[in-house]
């Protein structure tokens, strides 16, 4: 039997931009809580919040200064124990994020470090006399230097997000601690932030590239997740699900198996590179639709043979719209919306549905760089400029991969702000608001957000979405997605015309499959959706689940 949580949906929340009950320009838990009984309605089984301790929020809450209390912009502790306690009323279990490879420089822990050489907490960091030549992922060097300290400290990350030392045993304990605190709250569940980092080698050895060869799926990580699985997990239903950076199939096959108790699945990020010409992410450039299917159904087969599993998504809070960056959020933006959640939703794996999605909102299209917010994006800009990038090329790349872009408002209704709050947001919101939002596709059966609902449901009443093997039928067609979900008992087909062509191919497998009994369509983006038969039609942004059982 499996677990329930692979017939699970989960909803993605970024609080700073979800809802806001007290008419601030962020966010707030409260504001979380008054939306559970859309969350309800729509039928998804978990919220995932991203960090919502206190923070000075030089990287929008990833930067922790307190894993034991609430930032203040979100609420208090009685704010979270109501949120909690009104989810698990409707169904709706909580997960957190965590954030362990590196703390706030603000951190309690940190500030101590640095100015007491011979105090426990010194060695909770990684400090070094002089720098090796490792590059920050979000530009320039790795290391920076702390006059206070004497020495230089690693953040792979912001400078003011200093990477944790995993070897310390006393550090792992006291992260250990912290993720017990919250289960003790009532949290059933956690996504650990950029997980696989946190295992550097003792010599930190030069590099000719950025160094993260050395310590992406470092050389304890699989040790430091087991002992996690051991002192936290076991014994424990706990949903966990590892944020894994530039990692390998092999290793998240790992990660997430059963067997070697260490994590209930994984995030990986290599389909939502390939509009990455040769690996740079500040380039404005198409995708490649071949890339993207490849590496889906190589993460497919390449997990369910390895008895791993898959968290699957197109967007986050990190991650431009997707129908922007995969659809078309023009003309087409309906059922390129709907295409895109049918095509993810037929795959193996728990899916994730981040705030929005369920509705078809859309990269804001930010001309002028003071719009945006986000520090990797602010830290591009001028790097780039730098560089001697002209301003429109660089505004291009920022337009179509800021971080930013998904992290507008959360668009509600058609009234002040967008029924995010009664006061101006933090972050401008996205120009179209007024047509796109939940009140007006609440009342439409057809909207995107109702196809969203029927995807979800269809979760929990067809086991071979949860259980079926991956097979694509069209792995070199430049429009077609088509692809099979199969079980002893079931065959699901799912077709998806990525283009605004009819496209018309004749697919044997499909006339074989048709021949072997009756097909029902489970949903369609399109009216009068014609039969499974082998020579297959489809129209523009076209997709369905058809089911043989």
């Amino acid at each position: 039997m499996n677990p329930t949580w692979k017939q699970s949906v989960i909803y993605q929340i970024y609080p700073k931009s979800f809802c806001s009950a007290h008419g601030q320009a962020t966010g707030d838990l409260a504001g979380v809580t008054a939306r559970l009984d859309y969350l309800q309605w729509l039928g998804v089984d978990w919220i995932w919040l991203t960090p919502i301790y206190l923070s000075p929020q030089r990287d929008n809450g990833y930067d922790v200064a307190d894993y034991l209390a609430i930032d203040p912009r979100y609420g208090d502790m009685a704010d979270f124990t109501r949120l909690v306690a009104e989810a698990g009323r409707r169904g709706i279990q909580v997960m957190l994020d965590i954030v362990v490879n590196h703390t706030s420089t603000e951190h309690e822990w940190f500030q101590t470090a640095r100015r007491e050489r011979d105090h426990p907490w010194r060695d909770f960091y990684l400090w070094r006399d002089a720098p090796n030549n490792w590059q920050s992922k979000f530009g320039g060097p790795a290391w920076e230097y702390d006059p206070v300290a004497g020495q230089y400290y690693l953040h792979l990350f912001d400078t003011s997000q200093a990477d944790l030392n995993w070897a310390n045993p006393e550090l792992r304990q006291a992260v250990f601690a912290m993720m017990r605190y919250w289960l003790e709250r009532g949290v059933r569940g956690f996504r650990l932030d950029v997980i696989n980092l946190i295992s550097k080698p003792a010599d930190f050895p030069e590099d000719d590239s950025d160094g993260r060869r050395f310590y992406t799926d470092g050389p304890q990580v699989h040790e430091h997740l087991q002992q996690m699985h051991r002192e936290v997990f076991a014994g424990r239903e706990v949903l966990t699900v590892g944020e894994m950076s530039s990692t390998t199939l092999e290793h998240c096959i790992h990660y997430s198996r059963p067997d070697r108790r260490e994590l209930s699945m994984t995030f990986n990020f290599h389909h939502l590179k390939v509009d990455y010409p040769e690996g740079r992410k500040w380039v404005a450039a198409p995708y490649d639709f071949i890339a993207l299917k490849r590496i889906l159904s190589t993460w497919q087969e390449g997990m369910h043979a390895g008895g791993g599993w898959n968290a699957v998504f197109w967007c986050n809070h990190d991650q431009p719209r997707v129908v922007s960056r995969f659809g078309d959020s023009g003309a087409w933006r309906v059922p390129s919306a709907k295409l895109l959640a049918t095509a993810l939703h037929g795959l193996q794996g728990t899916p994730y549905v981040y705030q929005g999605e369920e509705i078809g909102m859309a990269n804001p299209g930010f001309a002028d760089i003071a719009q945006y917010r986000d520090v990797e994006t602010l830290n591009a800009h001028r790097l780039l400029l730098a560089a001697g990038l002209p301003e429109d090329e660089v505004m291009a790349a920022i337009r179509q991969k800021s971080r930013d872009n998904a992290r507008t408002p959360m668009q509600w209704d058609a009234g002040p702000n967008a029924g995010f709050s009664s006061e101006a947001p933090w972050i401008d919101l996205a120009p179209d608001w007024r047509e796109v939002n939940v009140a007006a596709q609440r009342d439409d059966p057809d909207s995107v957000l109702h196809h969203y609902r029927r995807l979800i449901a269809l979760r929990k009443r067809h086991p071979v979405l949860a259980d079926g093997d991956y097979h694509c039928l069209t792995p070199d067609h430049p429009a077609l997605w088509v692809y099979l979900r199969r079980t002893p008992a079931a065959t699901l087909v799912v077709a998806c015309n990525f283009s605004g062509e009819t496209v018309a191919e004749t697919l044997p497998p499909l006339g074989e499959l048709a021949a072997t009994g009756p097909a029902r369509t489970l949903i369609a983006n399109h009216p009068d959706t014609p039969p499974l038969a082998a020579a297959l039609q489809l129209r523009p942004w076209e997709a369905v689940m058809w089911l043989v059982d």
